[in-house]
């Protein structure tokens, strides 16, 4: 589907102001001008620091929840952590037992088995947990705002529950204590932050009141809470917040730590990742570390990945990590298959084409990596997409959306067929009686038709700067690299550029193109190396494009480094 181009057009005195201050090149401060609604602003983006971090201590329930956690921790009661099975969940429960831990807290932790038992703290998992734990304070991370049954039944049997979440909560359960910005009558303004964010928030406000305790005295000292961002940075970057505000400043102390490679299990997965450049980015833990983190969850168990996590034995960590990169194959091989199973499908049902949303079941698929489908679905016909993977009359579903449908919001409209759902705007999991199927499809799709019109299906690719390739020099790519990281909310720019030379072209990989473009731009003929992925190997690259889309980036290879072009998308 090609994409329909939004250019940018950046307020000219704000362009002006950010050029002159920080003597930069005239299109860096165009796009931070693009970005950004004031040169304050600019300079808070450019230089984020803990010193801007807004205030945890505003987060509704808090303080309670660090009160209780503190009372456990010096009366050495017994701490159950119980998070969720992704990225951020498996983050968070690091952060929080490696902390715990250090504190000296008689701490274990707890990660349910996705296709066992689903997603959440439910009310079965008391009995389950009480039997195999001796419990008197319950934690959960990444979850537990609609935990309303489970909380009930832990507060029967007398064990506390402090909830850390981040999932939309209208109505919360009757915890000890609740910690999550999105909570009605929470008014800190921390809404952005993934859930290993509201651990970390919780963490900082743990060390302020250990220290007002005189608690970090030894055997105890006092941790530095940036060694912990590197996880913070992981979960953050997993679960597609947006990378503004104090969630930037997070993941850049995070890529700085860990750059310097100073957590074993982050190290061997960049080592068995071939991640090779000296300092690492957003996009090698979307692209690289992330899935091999998620892939035990979507397949066998979260645990391992804790265990990579929090290990400090290299050896042990290498043997993980090669662990997780086969799980990982196994994953991109199942993917790939239900990818391959709904194309050939949508090939011979092209009116399914022609509704406002893709909702789609069969038994076959593995509900562990639906939800990756969906995602490429998504991206190909820029519509909501819902995939179910079918069992027992029961459909476990992976739900992803594009911006202008509310994913959480439309999910609530169709309550009705509904068992079980939670998530966000962008993505859901959902639970429904395969009976319950095609009502729910048919209404689903009906209410996307009411809230939506034609122009919010369109696929749209903004464009930061048109640009002429005499611009692109080792200063620019330098400069734009200082404004990551990049990731939803502060997209990596995309240039677009037009009347482009192919000058050599040639597949690598298999499905790679690697090509040497160039434009004349009336004085000079420029040369650009350039790489495109994923392309079909049998169709040929015209010798002109009228236009082409694309981001910047440096190549590392043998050692040296140069400017290549990233194609996004040609014409």
């Amino acid at each position: 589907m090609t994409k329909e181009w939004l250019i940018q057009k950046p307020d000219v005195y704000l362009l002006e102001q950010i050029k002159k201050k920080y003597h930069c090149h005239h299109i860096t401060a165009a796009i931070l001008a693009n970005r950004l609604p004031s040169l304050e602003d600019a300079s808070l983006f450019i230089a984020p620091s803990f010193n801007h971090l807004h205030s945890p201590f505003e987060i509704k329930d808090i303080d309670k929840a660090v009160y209780r956690i503190c009372l456990a921790i010096q009366n050495k009661e017994k701490i159950l952590i119980f998070g969720d099975y992704d990225v951020d969940g498996v983050t968070s429960v690091s952060v929080l037992f490696e902390f715990l831990t250090y504190a000296g807290a008689d701490v274990s932790y707890y990660i349910p088995h996705r296709m066992e038992e689903g997603y959440g703290f439910k009310a079965f998992h008391v009995k389950k947990l009480t039997e195999q734990f001796d419990i008197d304070l319950l934690i959960t991370v990444d979850c537990g705002s609609k935990s309303y049954d489970a909380v009930l039944e832990s507060n029967r049997l007398g064990i506390d529950v402090i909830i850390t979440d981040h999932h939309e909560a209208n109505v919360v359960p009757k915890a000890y204590a609740v910690v999550n910005p999105k909570q009605p009558d929470c008014h800190a303004g921390f809404e952005y932050l993934a859930g290993v964010g509201v651990v970390f928030c919780l963490i900082i406000c743990l060390r302020k009141q250990l220290r007002d305790l005189n608690y970090w005295q030894p055997p105890y000292s006092e941790p530095n809470l940036k060694d912990f961002c590197d996880l913070v940075a992981l979960g953050t970057i997993a679960d597609i917040v947006p990378l503004l505000h104090d969630n930037r400043i997070f993941v850049q102390a995070g890529l700085e730590v860990i750059s310097e490679g100073k957590r074993p299990g982050i190290q061997a997965l960049k080592n068995i990742s071939e991640i090779k450049k000296p300092f690492i980015d957003a996009s090698d833990i979307a692209f690289k570390l992330s899935p091999r983190i998620n892939a035990a969850g979507r397949l066998y168990h979260s645990d391992v990945a804790v265990e990579l996590l929090t290990t400090s034995c290299m050896k042990k960590a290498k043997q993980i990590a090669a662990t997780l990169d086969d799980i990982n194959c196994q994953r991109r091989q199942l993917e790939n298959s239900i990818y391959t199973h709904i194309e050939t499908y949508l090939k011979d049902h092209p009116n399914d084409l022609k509704k406002h949303s893709i909702v789609l079941m069969d038994q076959s698929w593995h509900e562990g990596v639906i939800g990756i489908v969906a995602s490429r679905l998504v991206d190909k016909y820029h519509m909501p997409v819902i995939l179910f993977s079918q069992n027992n009359g029961i459909g476990k579903g992976s739900a992803r959306s594009i911006p202008t449908v509310d994913m959480h919001q439309t999910l609530e409209s169709c309550c009705q067929h509904i068992e079980a759902f939670g998530g966000h705007k962008m993505a859901a999991g959902l639970t429904i009686q395969t009976k319950q199927f095609s009502a729910f499809r048919d209404q689903f799709d009906a209410i996307v038709q009411k809230s939506t019109c034609h122009s919010d299906f369109k696929s749209v690719i903004t464009i930061d700067y048109l640009i002429k390739f005499h611009e692109i020099s080792e200063q620019l790519v330098n400069e734009l690299e200082k404004l990551g990281p990049f990731g939803s909310g502060n997209q990596e720019p995309i240039f677009g550029a037009y009347n482009i030379q192919v000058r050599s072209a040639n597949l690598v990989g298999g499905s790679h193109r690697r090509m040497v473009l160039s434009q004349l731009d009336g004085y000079s003929e420029n040369y650009l190396e350039a790489i495109q992925f994923n392309v079909n190997p049998l169709e040929e690259v015209p010798h002109t494009l009228y236009k082409v889309a694309f981001k910047t980036q440096w190549n590392y290879w043998n050692g040296k480094k140069t400017i290549q072009l990233l194609i996004e998308e040609i014409n």
